[in-house]
């Protein structure tokens, strides 16, 4: 009753139900807040606080920016999602804040194209190689593990990947290094109106989740600028659920060497065996690769799944209680 009241308390105040309301629609910074809300930065950071001491928001850093986030795990998460529901998106200050964030999220995807746009003829000369990313999206969307909910997509660019998969999954979430690139993702992702991915910075070598925290691994087109591309994938590996699966898509083995001066790619592309020895190595099951030929570059896509424990490891204690009643 305690934890309840502690909640209900927190809640209950009309500039902290509206940080809810804006959380659940995009994890935001302080000086978004402090835009969206017009008030203070103090007074958004004392409101702040207490959520996350409550439990109703999540701190997380973002290279030297705090964001937040609403509380995703427990029975907390359904609490607050509850709250949320329940807000009138009609009510003069929700519809004010939605407002005040659409132009946030307007100047952001404004910058976004800008980059692209630099960078576009560049992507264009790369893609024109290769076989049509979807046709390579359909056949990841095909191969996802029955069931999956929660979705990892490593080095996640502009997000890409996460608007054609979230929509399959329950969760999604996208880890880049670059700041740029999660600025470009997160003004994608709220352009297709994607609302359960979440896009986080993180290092493939040093995932920022615990062990076993997902169904399903994508690792698309990143592995080529890894300089250990083995301890990606044991990093994968590692945040996989027994059962799930690990989604790599890179390039055959190729002589583009001009890739290596003007795209920075580190490897020519990868052998089937070089991938599935890495996969195996990490402690993955592989499977059957898939091949796609474009125009002068082939894509591979590279298939690990994580092995559901045998009834023996999973309930030692049952076994020996059966094996004691046959005796």
């Amino acid at each position: 009753m305690e934890h309840l009241l502690a909640l209900l308390r927190a809640a209950a105040e009309d500039t902290r139900l509206r940080i809810l309301a804006l959380a659940a629609r995009e994890d935001l910074t302080v000086s978004d807040y402090v835009t969206v809300l017009g008030q203070s930065q103090p007074r958004v950071s004392r409101h702040l606080k207490l959520l996350v001491e409550a439990g109703l928001l999540e701190r997380f850093r973002e290279a030297q920016f705090t964001r937040f986030r609403l509380t995703n795990s427990g029975e907390d998460a359904a609490l607050v999602r509850e709250f949320v529901r329940r807000l009138d998106p009609k009510h003069p200050r929700i519809a004010t804040d939605r407002s005040r964030l659409d132009a946030v999220q307007q100047r952001r995807q404004t910058a976004a194209a800008r980059f692209f746009r630099d960078n576009a003829q560049r992507w264009d000369e790369l893609r024109a190689l290769h076989v049509a990313d979807r046709e390579i999206e359909r056949a990841l969307a095909h191969h996802l593990p029955f069931g999956a909910r929660r979705l990892l997509d490593v080095g996640t660019g502009t997000g890409r990947l996460l608007e054609v998969l979230a929509p399959k999954v329950e969760q999604a979430v996208g880890v880049d290094q670059s700041r740029e690139m999660l600025a470009l993702a997160r003004a994608n992702l709220a352009r297709a109106g994607i609302e359960n991915a979440d896009i986080r910075q993180g290092d493939m070598y040093a995932l920022p989740f615990e062990s076993d925290s997902f169904d399903v691994v994508t690792i698309h087109h990143v592995l080529h600028y890894a300089d250990d591309p083995a301890a990606a994938l044991a990093e994968a590996a590692r945040v996989v659920k027994p059962g799930g699966s690990v989604l790599v898509v890179d390039f055959s083995p190729h002589d583009l060497v001009e890739l290596k001066r003007e795209h920075a790619h580190v490897h020519l592309g990868f052998a089937d065996n070089q991938v599935q020895g890495w996969l195996r190595s990490a402690g993955l099951n592989p499977l059957e690769p898939l091949h796609f030929p474009g125009r002068r570059l082939m894509t591979g896509i590279w298939r690990g799944e994580r092995e559901l424990p045998s009834l023996a490891t999973a309930r030692p204690t049952a076994d020996v209680s059966v094996q004691g009643v046959s005796r």
